[in-house]
């Protein structure tokens, strides 16, 4: 199977801890368009922007996209798309794209990471 027809990577495969995070708005702006997602998780590494027009992998652009409470700042980053999962009829996966922070300010990716590590719960 390709990566278009199945979910993301299992968690065991991730190099960092994700949590859902709802984020209503993401721009993203390659100097041509701008169009709207919405996130689903988020880790300190990247983010999953859910939509029916995912960029082509390798694609870079840059997103702004206001992080809710208890993070509650704006982020403006470059990004890179590393897979997409495009719109199929009767698919059980959501359309859209896996997306890595290329210039996350640290303090941002901390604050990320901290966060995760509190919705996780102990280990």
């Amino acid at each position: 199977m390709d990566q278009e027809q199945t979910p993301s990577p299992p968690v065991a495969q991730r190099k960092n801890l994700r949590s859902p995070l709802i984020v209503l708005k993401v721009t993203l702006d390659d100097g041509t368009k701008s169009f709207f997602g919405y996130s689903k998780n988020i880790s300190r590494n990247g983010i999953f922007i859910g939509t029916v027009n995912p960029r082509e992998p390798g694609s870079t652009f840059q997103v702004e996209m206001n992080l809710p409470a208890p993070i509650g700042v704006t982020v403006q980053c470059t990004c890179e798309v590393v897979w997409k999962r495009p719109f199929r009829k009767g698919s059980p996966y959501e359309p859209g794209m896996g997306l890595k922070f290329l210039d996350l300010p640290l303090p941002i990716a901390e604050a990320i990471d901290r966060w995760v590590v509190e919705q996780s719960g102990p280990s």
